[in-house]
């Protein structure tokens, strides 16, 4: 019952803290963190081509995001409740192997994005 929404919580803390750098700020350290805040907490800007692509694309690449998120709590909640005697730790080890390889995959596309681009993506 808890698993698919919990699914949201650590991405949703990463992209709102992104975010309130963002909004709060404007310090030199709140564009990285905006940013890497925002692609780890919705990879899916990366497909709209954020920071440069369309803002108007944003909210729906946002939404999208939660829903992906949302399906990685059930899948985290299914493989974990395939032991009949489940524990949370069960799901947290199947939802961590599974946000690790998302978030590995979006700090592989920052760095193609900074090689390809320059350093003008993340300033640091």
């Amino acid at each position: 019952m808890w698993g698919p929404w919990l699914g949201v919580v650590i991405p949703g803390v990463v992209g709102a803290i992104g975010y309130f750098a963002l909004q709060l700020s404007d310090a030199s350290w709140s564009g990285p963190v905006g940013l890497i805040g925002g692609y780890f907490g919705a990879p899916t800007l990366l497909a709209v081509g954020a920071p440069f692509g369309d803002r108007s694309i944003y909210p729906l690449a946002i939404a999208a995001a939660g829903v992906m998120w949302l399906l990685i709590g059930v899948l985290a909640s299914r493989r974990a409740t395939r032991n009949p005697v489940a524990t949370w730790a069960d799901y947290w080890r199947h939802y961590f192997w599974m946000l690790g390889g998302i978030w590995l995959g979006v700090a592989v596309g920052l760095v193609v994005a900074t090689v390809k681009i320059g350093s003008g993506i993340v300033d640091w």
